[in-house]
């Protein structure tokens, strides 16, 4: 279990705070994880890593010269927000464009997709690559279906060498592309992982068994063995990756394949035993007639404190070998000889901590003031129903929603608060206050919102006063943002009572309803929506696997939905 810590709330940042305090020659703090604290060449590009707390040395751990420019760092097991890889990636760049590498799960490839975007709108030069070495998360006819688990590092790894030496943007992706697709993983874990105030693991196994194939978040994995001896579990990680060869690394030939072994301890297992086992994966290789290259044996990619190890194996071609040896000096990962470097100017150090805000027109900050009003009142809101939004999602759900959404919401509120002090308009106050709600709630819930929030401050602005016709847009960007992720009306979550909501919105604005009356018919008819998902069979989201158990029980996320239409309209009626 998780010993030290605060307030679970707070642990991430605060871990990302020590962090850097212990290595700042290396990092910076910025928003939304860490930047370099050490020049780069103009026109270099900028390899930006990152996902969720919790696997140190993944991710912040890997900035520095010869690997990544800048990580971002979401919430514990949690992608970052859309926002958060923004600000790092901006932090991070160098003019030579960049590089976003990250493990492929949903969210992260949501935020990072999303900040892609964002960056390419604002001129910056931007490639992807998701890394899926994880062979036991989907079949080799699927390998884009795959997680990044270990393999990241050989991934961030030439990358960042390909970036130091000069390549430029296409260059580093293609070579980041290579290593991915010659990158396989395969683990195993004796106990699941326990998140800081947590009273039990995400999962448990028999003593004297283990779970084979499991995830870095608390996934349980596809099967259950005996634990077996050191030199039986080599035999069962080897074994499974030289059945998953690359499509041009031969298995016998004339000329002995070189391979990167990294033997991954996830947290709990002693470097002893690591060492045990890796004895008997070299005897293994070698025996198979392939040359070991530079191995890795230790703590690279973790979740936690769980008990599980993992074998990792990059099969090398002659620029893959010669970028895996160059030189790094990261926090975590250090390799070859010292590299001299200049510390950033101190004016770049003390930047880009706090969350830039955009100054509002006057009529924007006014209106600032009103949206932070209604998100103070939101966030009051779920605080006196979280009891109750976690008693209805423990029915038809996984019983988290209510202290997620008041984590969410209470984030939210203290940014909107700072940044309307600060001259933000009405648009970046709901921006950052989205961004604030993704990381801290974490999960799809986070996202949704964090997504949302988002979208109404894009279509606000910061310019003026919105309309009830503004406002009527925003929401309906609101909306397709949400519907992004894939529900639909009918599939027992919060879309059953965003769609209705969005439909009466519009249709009484177009009717030319003021504001309070078209938001109030609206609200009403998102509370009725939300009452009878009672009566539906969950098809998606967190209710999916509960099947008929959760018919008779509305949604959570739905009834939370109507309870903050209900909260902001009771801003609105106060402010007119």
């Amino acid at each position: 279990m998780t010993r030290l810590f605060n307030d679970p709330a707070d642990f991430a940042d605060e871990m990302v705070d020590g962090f850097v305090a212990a290595n700042r020659g290396r990092v910076r703090r910025v928003h939304g994880g860490v930047a370099r604290s050490t020049t780069s060449p103009e026109g270099t590009v900028a390899v930006v890593v990152g996902g969720g707390s919790g696997h140190y040395p993944a991710f912040g751990g890997l900035v520095g010269h010869g690997l990544a420019a800048g990580a971002a760092m979401g919430n514990l097991f949690a992608s970052p927000s859309a926002q958060q890889v923004t600000a790092v990636a901006k932090a991070s760049d160098h003019g030579g464009g960049v590089l976003l590498s990250y493990g492929n799960y949903a969210g992260d490839v949501l935020n990072f997709d999303a900040a892609a975007r964002g960056l390419a709108d604002s001129g910056i030069e931007v490639r992807t690559v998701r890394v899926t070495d994880d062979v036991a998360s989907a079949p080799s006819s699927e390998v884009h279906k795959r997680r990044g688990i270990a393999g990241d590092l050989c991934v961030f790894k030439v990358a960042g060498a390909a970036a130091e030496r000069g390549d430029d943007l296409d260059a580093v992706a293609a070579i980041a592309t290579r290593a991915n697709d010659r990158t396989r993983s395969f683990g195993v874990a004796f106990s699941g992982c326990s998140l800081p105030g947590a009273d039990e693991p995400l999962f448990t196994v028999p003593e004297g068994r283990m779970a084979v194939g499991m995830g870095i978040h608390g996934e349980r994995g596809i099967a259950e063995a005996d634990v077996p001896t050191a030199d039986g579990l080599a035999d069962l990680l080897v074994g499974k990756l030289l059945t998953e060869l690359p499509s041009d690394v031969a298995a016998t030939g004339t000329t002995a394949q070189r391979v990167v072994p990294i033997l991954n301890g996830l947290g709990s297992v002693k470097y002893e035993e690591l060492f045990v086992v890796f004895g008997a994966v070299q005897r293994r290789l070698s025996d198979a007639g392939i040359v070991v290259v530079e191995p890795e044996v230790g703590e690279l990619v973790t979740s936690f404190d769980m008990a599980g190890v993992s074998l990792t194996l990059f099969w090398l071609d002659d620029e893959l070998e010669q970028l895996w040896a160059a030189p790094a000096d990261a926090p975590a990962y250090r390799k070859g000889g010292a590299v001299p470097q200049q510390p950033v100017p101190v004016e770049v150090l003390e930047a880009g901590a706090v969350v830039p805000v955009t100054p509002g027109t006057e009529e924007s900050r006014a209106s600032a003031a009103r949206v932070a009003s209604a998100i103070a009142a939101i966030r009051a809101t779920i605080d006196d129903h979280a009891d109750e939004l976690g008693r209805i999602d423990a029915v038809a759900g996984d019983g988290d929603h209510g202290i997620g959404m008041q984590r969410g919401s209470t984030a939210a509120d203290r940014a909107a608060q700072d940044a309307a002090a600060r001259g933000a308009g009405a648009g970046s106050v709901l921006a950052i206050a989205g961004d604030a709600w993704s990381d801290k709630a974490g999960g799809t819930s986070g996202a949704i919102w964090g997504a949302a929030l988002e979208a109404l401050g894009r279509v606000l602005g910061d310019d003026s006063r919105p309309t009830p016709a503004t406002v009527q847009s925003a929401v309906q960007a609101a909306a397709e943002a949400v519907l992004a992720f894939g529900a639909v009306p009918g599939d027992k979550t919060m879309v059953d009572a965003l769609v209705p909501f969005d439909q009466v919105f519009s249709a009484r604005v177009d009717a030319g309803d003021e504001l309070v009356d078209a938001w109030s018919a609206a609200s009403a008819a998102a509370q009725t929506a939300a009452d009878a998902t009672a009566d539906l069979l969950p098809r998606m989201g967190r209710a999916r696997t509960h099947g008929e158990d959760a018919v008779g029980t509305p949604d959570a996320g739905a009834v939370s939905f109507a309870l903050i239409t209900a909260a902001v309209l009771a801003t609105i009626v106060v402010s007119d």
